[in-house]
């Protein structure tokens, strides 16, 4: 095993974690280790073998300090160790002192009070001549400054954004966005947005890059105090791909792919709603793209940055146009990553220009037959998003078609919350609307996944018709939407949506149908009602629609009989009750059999009498039994009296306290029984 500068119990403690079976295994050989740390760190070298051993006495100290973040990584109290990172962060070796200030960065929490223990010795490492140990202290600042402690750092890190070196300018830069973050009293967006301008131009590529890493974060929040900076941007770009900056920058021939994409995430960020900056970028951005379209991973990264940057910023026909050229040959691939770029950049295109959807509908349906279940997700999002009235037949039979085949729960029920948007936001006519809901019902999964406002929608639609008083045509989509019913009769297994539906749509409309026979539609439901796995709202819509067909048909079938006798004394008291009462109809008023199940008057009034006449003679014969009327209370008037006018009444309720009561009577009383 290679390095020899730690010792073999730091490889036996690794190697023994890997191989831990169980969390209870891991914690045992972590508690042993807490003890040998703690036992190592608590005998100091006496002062015969300090002169001797310092420098191993430092490295084994660098050692147990990195052991130690093994033990807090895998959540155990390491505690004991935190002073030794403290003095080892001050050391003179930069090996030494970086692992301090790791492990003070790793393990010590916000509000530690040995955070401050370090600001004397980060303030001198921040001073240092030493470059290597003013990176190491920038490096800590970003992990180890609170609030509290900005005001003691900030000058000195902004001093170092004009060092020497390129590589303390860099970390300059981030560390003080760092500080910009936890306080911004003392180093305000303005005082950091000109530090940014003048770093931007900075003479070393690496610093100006790391100055626009600051500049995307805060263009972020507020694009504003940058969208003078246009120019400038799309001058380096220009510059960037030109090949301008050294060949150290360029990955496989691509220059600088990474400052590319940077730079033109910033221009989408500034130009967003913006038409004045974003005509700026136009010319830019198409030439970024063209010269970026070379065949290589890096290149397809940047072509697609430039697609999101084109459908962010002012909308510009020809950048379009050559984002859509771009996207079409990602659709084209055989590479899985590329179509799924293609697929996620055609969406975001589609999503405001709904135009450029026609030329790739065939290729976007292609992908759903990849086997990569991400290309096929993704591609149903861009199906439903290219949807509309044009198209909508298409695609929903497609969502229809992986709906059927899927067995992800989430997958289906955001498929299913799909089908019924577009179907309820494209549907050319209301029969397909009737006939793609019905459909949806029916597949296995699905059904319980659709809300019942759905299935209200379905009956309102099929009670009112389509809206045009067009009865011929209503009677023509219901007497088909029946017939779809009558098809499903035979099914195993139906979800409550379709039971429901199902019934009250025979119940209400299966004499529209011409050659079926309505005692055998009774029969079949009959037997639907009877199953056992049926709740009990799907069963009393299958009762109630067997009771409006015997009303129809002018005949009691034996099985409609049967299954109300059965049903008189079912456990659900609601079905129980519906049974009797049609029993009773049956058996003694027949003839008002027509009048409480009415021919296709779901949608009639429902006339209230308000003065109950029904109860007349019974309140006559109270009356004649000498029973005195009824007078409604003096102060019962109405509650709009006062608003018309009148006097407003007087309150129901007294609100006069009552007196104390008088206890001279009982005393007199006590005093003579005594």
């Amino acid at each position: 095993m290679s390095g020899s500068h730690l010792s073999r119990e730091f490889f036996a403690l690794v190697k023994a974690i890997g191989e831990s079976k169980s969390k209870q295994e891991e914690d045992r050989i972590i508690l042993g280790e807490i003890q040998t740390l703690k036992k190592a760190l608590s005998n100091p070298p006496s002062a015969d073998k300090a002169s001797t051993s310092g420098a191993s006495s430092k490295k084994k100290a660098k050692e147990f300090l990195i052991r130690l973040m093994y033990v807090e990584m895998l959540g155990h109290d390491g505690s004991f160790g935190y002073i030794k990172a403290v003095e080892l962060a001050a050391a003179q070796s930069i090996v030494h002192k970086r692992v301090g200030y790791l492990a003070c960065g790793a393990c010590l929490s916000p509000d530690h009070e040995f955070r401050f223990m370090l600001i004397n010795r980060l303030q001198r490492d921040l001073a240092s001549e030493n470059i290597l140990d003013v990176c190491a202290a920038l490096a800590a600042v970003v992990r180890l400054i609170t609030t509290d402690m900005v005001a003691t750092v900030v000058n000195d890190v902004t001093k170092l954004l004009s060092h020497q070196s390129d590589l303390v300018r860099k970390k300059a830069i981030i560390a003080l966005h760092r500080l910009h973050q936890l306080d911004q009293a003392n180093i305000s967006a303005e005082d950091l947005t000109g530090h940014l301008r003048r770093i931007l131009c900075d003479r070393d590529p690496s610093v100006m890059g790391a100055s626009l890493c600051v500049i995307e974060k805060m263009t972020i929040k507020n694009p504003a105090p940058f969208k003078d900076l246009v120019p400038s941007l799309v001058s380096i770009l220009k510059q960037v791909i030109e090949h301008r900056l050294p060949s150290d920058f360029d990955y496989h021939r691509i220059p600088a792919p990474w400052l590319q994409m940077k730079l033109v995430r910033i221009l989408s960020l500034v130009g967003k709603g913006d038409k004045s900056s974003s005509e700026g970028m136009y010319a830019i951005l198409a030439d970024t793209i063209k010269r970026a379209d070379t065949g290589i991973n890096a290149g397809f990264a940047i072509v697609y940055e430039v697609v999101k940057a084109v459908t962010i910023i002012y909308p510009n026909t020809t950048l379009l146009d050559v984002a859509a050229e771009a996207i079409s040959r990602f659709m084209s691939s055989n590479n899985h990553n590329l179509k799924y770029l293609g697929v996620t950049g055609l969406a975001m295109i589609v999503k405001d220009h709904p135009r450029y959807a026609a030329a790739h509908q065939l290729a976007v349906v292609e992908c759903l037959d990849d086997p990569d279940e991400t290309l096929q997700r993704k591609t149903l999002e861009l199906l439903f998003s290219m949807c509309n009235p044009v198209n909508v037949e298409f695609i929903a039979d497609k969502l229809l078609s992986f709906l059927k085949d899927t067995n992800d729960d989430f997958l289906r029920r955001d498929l299913t919350q799909k089908i019924v948007t577009i179907s309820e936001r494209y549907a050319p006519n209301q029969q397909w609307y009737i006939s793609t809901i019905i459909t949806l019902f029916s597949i296995p999964g699905a059904g319980e996944l659709v809300s019942p406002s759905i299935a209200q929608n379905l009956m309102s639609l099929l009670a009112e018709g389509g809206g045009d008083d067009d009865e011929e045509e209503d009677n023509a989509m219901r007497a088909a939407a029946v017939e779809t019913f009558v098809n499903l009769l035979d099914e195993p297994q139906m979800p409550p949506v379709l039971l429901q539906t199902l019934a009250w749509s025979l119940g209400e409309y299966a004499f529209l149908l011409d050659g079926i026979d309505l005692a055998e539609i009774v029969e079949n439901l009959c037997t639907l009602a009877r199953r056992p796995v049926i709740d009990d709202q799907s069963r009393r819509y299958l009762v109630t629609a067997v009771f409006k067909l015997v009303s129809q048909l002018g005949t009691y079938p034996p099985c409609a009989a049967r299954l109300v006798d059965d049903f008189t004394t079912s456990r659900d008291p609601i079905l129980q009750q519906s049974c009797n009462e049609f029993q009773a109809l049956i058996t003694s008023n027949v003839q008002l059999l027509t009048s409480v199940f009415p021919v296709d008057a779901s949608c009639e009034d429902v006339g209230a009498d308000s003065g109950l006449s029904i109860a007349q003679a019974y309140v006559d014969a109270a009356l004649a039994r000498g029973m005195n009327p009824y007078s409604p209370p003096p102060d019962g008037g109405s509650d709009s009296e006062a608003d018309e006018g009148g006097e407003a009444s007087k309150p129901v309720f007294n609100m006069t306290p009552y007196e104390r009561p008088d206890t001279k009577p009982l005393q007199a009383q006590q005093a003579a029984l005594n």
